[in-house]
């Protein structure tokens, strides 16, 4: 996207049968970018979710469903996740809540190298003896799952308590902007101050006009409370060698404080 469709108009993509996505929850902005340059409008686009404690994929678009923008999809066969509140009551469809999964399956890892403590709070976090994932997530009437994001990663402004990957989203939808990241940041007032880290599509000149443009953009497509209080304007993002956006990292540089392990970080 950061570098315009003509770099894939230029290649005969014909061939292309499947497309995939794993790392990072793909927001519907990049999702149709990828299906209609890259797929040809033609392609199924298999999204995976999974973890590295879970041992293999846990929801996933199979490529015989049909696939919906943004959602990672259903259960692969014999998983049984759920959406639980933090009490692990059953949360109804299209609401917020924490993904869990419910019982055993054969990938799964027994304890944490080092660091049994750690595991242990994988199955009691929630009440249920149920997997918490840590990640937040919504299903709709047909099962299909949206990955919102770490529970961590929540931001707390003003009392409302707003997910990251409904911003990001939001800034990616501005025709100027490929990628973007957010974080929250102490504020005496809100709790919370929300900064983007923004990366600009090709050609695009970055300037305090167009970090008004986007913060308008935002309040338009989500309210005045997701609007960042802060943009700055990067060349790239702190990214795992599988994709994942180490918002740890940038947080960390951001307060002053200590980055701690960086061992998976591609650059």
């Amino acid at each position: 996207m950061r570098f315009g469709e003509e770099w894939p108009a230029k290649y005969d993509l014909s061939s292309l049968r499947i497309l995939g996505s794993v790392g990072e929850p793909i927001n519907p902005e990049a999702w149709e970018w990828y299906y209609k340059h890259i797929g040809g409008e033609r392609c199924v686009i298999v999204d995976t979710w999974w973890q590295t404690e879970t041992g293999a994929h846990m929801i996933t678009t199979i490529p015989s469903y049909p696939a919906k923008p943004s959602k990672a999809g259903k259960p692969f066969f014999t998983i049984e996740p759920a959406v639980v509140d933090s009490q692990g009551n059953p949360l109804p469809p299209n609401t917020v809540g924490n993904l869990v999964i419910k019982s055993p399956w054969p990938s799964m890892l027994r304890t944490c190298w080092g660091d049994p403590e750690r595991y242990e709070k994988y199955w009691t976090a929630i009440p249920g003896q149920v997997y918490f994932t840590g990640d937040l997530a919504t299903y709709d009437e047909e099962g299909y799952i949206m990955i919102l994001g770490r529970a961590d990663d929540v931001l707390n402004v003003a009392g409302h308590r707003i997910g990251t990957m409904e911003v990001e989203s939001a800034l990616v939808d501005h025709p100027a902007v490929a990628e973007a990241v957010v974080i929250g940041k102490p504020h005496e007032i809100k709790g919370e101050s929300i900064k983007a880290f923004v990366i600009l599509k090709k050609g695009v000149e970055p300037s305090d006009r167009l970090k008004e443009d986007i913060k308008q953009h935002v309040r338009q497509v989500l309210g005045a409370i997701a609007v960042p209080d802060e943009i700055e304007f990067v060349e790239k993002l702190p990214k795992t060698r599988s994709g994942k956006i180490m918002r740890r990292v940038l947080k960390a540089q951001e307060l002053g404080l200590p980055v701690g392990d960086v061992s998976t970080l591609e650059d």
